[in-house]
């Protein structure tokens, strides 16, 4: 039992597997959704056409995987999603159909509720601005639809490439950590910038 944000009287959380909101929505230019059992061969090439870029920043780059390797992540990943536990999702070019990259809503609060946002592009698919799309898209989903109070985005503060998206969509850098973490290579600690939006 927790006290209500009003101070009156007290209630039970809804367990966030109850929860019940949409599974997908569209921006001007891409179709972001849930993973989805098949996913996996798609994922795969564009982590393989991406991978030197990732290695830099991403630890799920670092090791080789196979397609079924991939696969079974994204079947996890659906899992978790329909759990209600972390809400990955996908990028898909409206007119093409094809993938553009990962994004998605992590390290959930619901009792607040609070999100972070991650994102990666298909390196073939990178230059057109559909990654500052599609982050646009999912933090007005956020908050739209999952009554957000907060959502942020943290980054490695030499990945200046990723940087630029927060700050191009206005959100506010409220701290950076030092020697917060090991780089994703393993070569030296970094530095975590963190962004964000409140309501």
């Amino acid at each position: 039992m927790k006290r209500n944000l009003y101070g009156e009287g007290e209630y039970k959380m809804q367990k966030p597997i109850l929860k019940d909101f949409p599974n997908e929505f569209h921006t001007e230019r891409l179709y972001i959704r849930l993973p989805k059992p098949g996913d996996g061969e798609s994922v795969y090439f564009a982590i393989e056409a991406s991978k030197e870029e990732l290695k830099k920043w991403l630890p799920f780059a670092q090791k080789n995987q196979s397609k079924e390797d991939v696969e079974a992540n994204v079947r996890e990943s659906y899992i978790k999603f329909l759990k209600r536990e972390d809400m990955r999702m996908h990028i898909f070019n409206r007119e093409t159909g094809n993938l553009v990259g990962c994004t998605g809503l992590h390290r959930i609060d619901w009792e607040i509720p609070k999100f972070e946002i991650g994102y990666w592009i298909d390196s073939r698919k990178s230059g057109y601005g559909y990654i500052t799309e599609a982050v646009q898209g999912i933090t007005d989903y956020a908050f739209r639809e999952l009554l957000a109070n907060r959502v942020e985005i943290r980054c490695d503060r030499e990945n200046s490439r990723s940087k630029a998206i927060p700050e191009r969509l206005g959100f506010k850098l409220e701290g950076i950590l030092q020697n917060d973490d090991v780089a994703a290579d393993g070569d030296g600690l970094r530095d975590t910038c963190i962004f964000a939006k409140v309501k």
